[in-house]
């Protein structure tokens, strides 16, 4: 509704035809100054929270911990940034879930990738995923950046279409390591079908699906008889593909109230609000904060490219193991895309799996939402952004590298 009225207020007083581009800076500049630089809001928001919170507490006791977890880096990125938690009361704890691809690519992808690389198989990567370690090192190797310090044929690009340019132009094999969730697969599967994709170039693909994941760290505290979640916030960009019905099913299947949020302070605030609004009513199933771009169904040509590409099977996650039902793989009609089968790449099953997480390294407990980053003894000590030594050091979205770059364990009261 308020995009609606934004953006006609934005077109009106003029006769002539909008300069398109001018209306989309200034619409995009009212969403950011309403969702993000707002206080006035915020601060009706906050005070609604801390209302709904007393009115809880009356009902669960005083020393009942709400617990909320997000399930994108992103939601981690703006809550540390914006300083989200110190607005919060002491009974609403925000943990982060799987919600960064880079943190839960398995090693032997990395490993495979670097072992290509040195046979001069240009390997294409997503800057964040170029100084990913793996466990195992590679002819002395541990990541793409070593790798590539060693001479092996590694190049950093901002897209997978400035991949598919590059190879066309390269002529000899390359492989590009795709990593993402449901949110970049679209961009692999289309080129596919319109046959876009240069016949050098393949596919190494590392793409995960959200909401099994969800339900296995939800269910992972359970089983450690860890205080349970009692809200999801769910990530917006991969629900503007997948659209929220998954979300439902997911939150009526673990009576769970879900929210689907934006990006903006204020989207995080007030998914925050919705969540103890249902808790608050008993309410489950899935309400959409971030009506703006999620719709129920999603983004149908995008899930119908992704269903025709890719097939879904039970994939590892790193540290973690396999989760059922939560990867994707190329299908057999596009077999002549695919990495593993061009270069006949090994791949684990669940008997031949062995744990990939560094020995004394707590990223799959923050991965999970089990631990905090300031709890693993490695947390700003051995290591660090600049020398990341788990996973979740690397990508701007994994929840140390936010901690630690902008202060996720510190509040007011510290």
């Amino acid at each position: 509704m308020a995009d609606f009225y934004l953006k006609s207020r934005l077109t009106m007083g003029t006769n002539k035809p909008p300069d398109n581009s001018n209306v989309q800076k200034k619409f995009d500049m009212s969403i950011e100054n309403l969702y993000r630089r707002n206080r006035r809001f915020a601060g009706e928001i906050r005070t609604l929270i801390h209302k709904y919170v007393e009115r809880l507490v009356k009902i669960h006791g005083k020393d009942f911990k709400f617990k909320f977890m997000n399930f994108c880096g992103t939601h981690e990125w703006t809550t540390v940034h914006y300083g989200i938690r110190s607005l919060l009361p002491e009974n609403i704890e925000l943990v982060a879930g799987p919600g960064c691809p880079v943190c839960i690519t398995p090693s032997f992808l990395v490993e495979h990738a670097i072992k290509l690389s040195f046979e001069d198989v240009r390997v294409y990567t997503f800057g964040d995923a170029f100084r990913l370690p793996s466990v195992k090192p590679v002819e002395g190797a541990k990541s793409l950046a070593e790798a590539k310090a060693s001479g092996g044929n590694v190049a950093v690009v901002y897209s997978f279409l400035d991949a598919l340019k590059e190879s066309n132009d390269y002529l000899k094999d390359s492989v590009f390591l795709a990593i993402g969730f449901e949110t970049t697969a679209p961009g692999y599967a289309i080129p596919m079908i319109n046959s876009l994709i240069p016949r050098n170039m393949y596919l190494l693909p590392a793409l995960r699906l959200t909401p099994p994941a969800a339900e296995y760290a939800i269910m992972e505290a359970k089983k450690r008889s860890m205080s349970s979640i009692n809200g999801i916030i769910a990530p917006g960009h991969v629900s503007a593909i997948t659209g929220a019905k998954p979300w439902d099913e997911l939150s009526r299947k673990l009576e769970i109230p879900t929210v689907i949020s934006g990006f903006e302070p204020l989207d995080l605030l007030l998914s925050i609000l919705e969540l103890l609004k249902m808790i608050l009513k008993n309410e489950v199933g899935v309400k959409v904060e971030y009506r703006r771009v999620v719709s129920w169904n999603g983004n149908v040509e995008s899930l119908n490219a992704i269903n025709t590409c890719f097939e879904v099977v039970d994939s590892p996650w790193r540290g973690i193991g396999f989760i059922d039902k939560s990867g994707l793989e190329v299908k057999d009609t596009y077999s002549n895309y695919d990495a593993f089968k061009a270069f006949s790449l090994d791949k684990p099953n669940r008997t031949s799996w062995s744990d990939d997480s560094l020995s004394g390294c707590k990223c799959t407990e923050v991965i999970l939402g089990l631990a905090k980053p300031i709890e693993c003894r490695f947390f700003l000590k051995v290591c660090n952004p600049s020398k990341p030594l788990g996973p979740c050091m690397v990508s701007s979205e994994g929840t140390c590298s936010i901690w630690a770059r902008f202060g996720g364990y510190l509040s007011l009261k510290s």
